[in-house]
């Protein structure tokens, strides 16, 4: 029915004659408060009033388009809302058996081996998917992890800790022997001497072949301090050369550049996992007589047609630090040789030139020895060195194939040779900003070595300057080692080729 004169939107809704009982209902002494006539035919109006109190000054239209503005949930959350209140309305079975009832979700029916869940629940949580995706945290690669490969040997190390520290025999003994001969016999020399350090094993070896002040050593510019400090320790005279760029070693033709009347010794370095030009060396030496000491301290294993590492020389020193491919629970070392009456001398100077009678020294040596417990644990490990080399290998050729043909430059392995690995080292241009990339993607990298030898400041007084050795300066401004240690998995190397060449880019 129409109205002539519909009632004012603020005048009172018409009283029911039979009243319901209202507990929000005002007290029969209160004012009504005005509300929305249900009968108001205003076109700006809902037809339906929620009864809601508002002020006199406020007109229909403006409440109108004010519910219009009023925030509504996205349909993401509306949805999972629906889906929640269906999953919490969902009448669950009752067990068979109330006494072995269960929560819902793992309600077995009786005779069934599998978990039934309610269709609300999986829609649930495809929708919490769908609403909040999950973000996976970046893979993270560290340089090189310690832990994983000693939990694989844990039980064999722990064990032979214990017998040590049962027999109390700490000091050289059965333990360093056996561990000796073990390591001659991989090594291809008659003899290993095992020392405290890689640096202690290059400086007995000079000790021994009694370098002298004013004696001249030639060896690399680029490489490890220890190399040249060694050298520098007996005041003898550090002959740098420059390295051949694709592999990082001494270049031969430098080492005979750089010979001269006071030349005692040749000190080459297999770098990186990879032997030097030991056939040309050894050339060089001959002619002049000198004797050549390889500093083996990044290739135990390694092999030049055939012959493994310190076996080309008059002695090989190698470095147990734990980082190395041979590693132990601290420093160490060790010296190959075939030759008797070396091995017999290095013996003496590693315990102050004393031999089995205490107190009598016939040379002025050092306290060179290997701790018992690290040539227990290192005895241990070299039965699994071989498998490590190869994991190692494997890394390194996904490297090589999914680097190959971009702008990084990846290691060279010379014909006839055998890396080890020890580090995977590319080039790239802008180093430093690649590095500072791969960090700030979690992958761990590092630089060997940021400075050559010559322009060290201890070494200042050799009078070198900035382009003697351009191969060796070039060298420390493009290097950068890349994770390769054999533990690493397979998508682990592929992450960090993909984030190396996006960083390139």
């Amino acid at each position: 029915m129409r109205l002539d004169n519909p009632p004012s939107i603020l005048a009172p809704a018409p009283q029911r004659t039979t009243p319901r009982h209202n507990p929000r209902a005002p007290a029969q002494n209160e004012p009504t408060p005005p509300v929305l006539s249900e009968r108001s035919e205003s076109k700006e109006c809902p037809k339906k009033s929620r009864n809601v109190p508002i002020p006199p000054t406020v007109s229909a239209a403006h409440m109108h388009a004010s519910a219009k503005r009023t925030h509504r949930p996205s349909r993401s959350v509306a949805f999972l809302a629906t889906w929640l209140r269906g999953y919490l309305a969902f009448p669950l079975r009752r067990a068979p058996n109330p006494a072995k009832a269960r929560h819902p979700l793992t309600r077995k029916r009786a005779g069934a081996n599998r978990t039934h869940f309610p269709i609300p629940l999986l829609a649930t949580a495809y929708c919490l998917l769908a609403t909040f995706p999950l973000k996976l945290p970046p893979m993270k690669v560290k340089l090189l992890d310690l832990q994983e490969q000693y939990l694989s040997i844990r039980g064999e190390v722990r064990r032979v800790l214990d017998e040590v520290c049962d027999a109390q025999d700490f000091i050289l003994g059965p333990r360093v022997e056996r561990f000796e001969q073990n390591l001659a016999t991989y090594c291809g020399t008659k003899h290993a001497i095992g020392v405290s350090s890689g640096t202690d094993a290059l400086l007995c070896t000079l000790m021994a072949l009694d370098i002298k002040p004013d004696d001249e050593v030639i060896c690399p510019a680029f490489t490890f301090f220890a190399t040249a400090g060694s050298i520098a320790r007996l005041g003898a005279k550090p002959v740098f050369a420059d390295i051949d760029p694709a592999t990082f070693n001494l270049a031969p033709e430098a080492v005979a550049a750089k010979l001269t009347g006071n030349t005692r010794a040749l000190m080459p370095v297999h770098l990186f996992g990879q032997l030097a030009d030991m056939t040309a060396i050894n050339d060089i030496a001959a002619a002049r007589n000198l004797p050549v000491i390889e500093d083996a301290a990044q290739a135990i294993g390694a092999k030049q047609n055939g012959k493994p590492a310190c076996a080309h020389s008059l002695a090989g020193c190698l470095s147990f630090y734990p980082t190395k491919n041979l590693g132990g629970f601290g420093d160490g070392g060790a010296i190959c040789t075939s030759d008797d009456a070396l091995a017999e001398k290095l013996r003496l100077l590693r315990v102050h030139g004393s031999g089995t009678r205490t107190y009598y020294h016939k040379y002025v040596g050092g306290m060179f020895r290997l701790a018992a417990l690290q040539a227990a644990v290192l005895d241990i490990k070299l039965k699994h060195l071989d498998a490590w080399h190869e994991g190692r290998r494997r890394n390194a050729a996904i490297y090589d194939q999914m680097l190959s043909g971009s702008k990084v430059i990846t290691p060279k392995i010379e014909k006839g040779n055998w890396s080890i690995y020890n580090q995977y080292v590319v080039r790239v241009k802008d180093r430093d900003a690649v590095k500072a990339k791969l960090t700030e993607a979690g992958i761990g990298s590092a630089v060997y070595y940021p400075m050559p030898l010559h322009l060290q400041e201890c070494f200042a007084y050799l009078g070198h300057k900035e382009g003697d050795f351009p191969e060796s300066e070039r060298a420390c401004r493009e290097v950068l080692a890349l994770p390769v240690y054999p533990e690493l998995k397979e998508e682990e190397v592929r992450h960090v080729a993909k984030t190396l060449l996006a960083a390139m880019n």
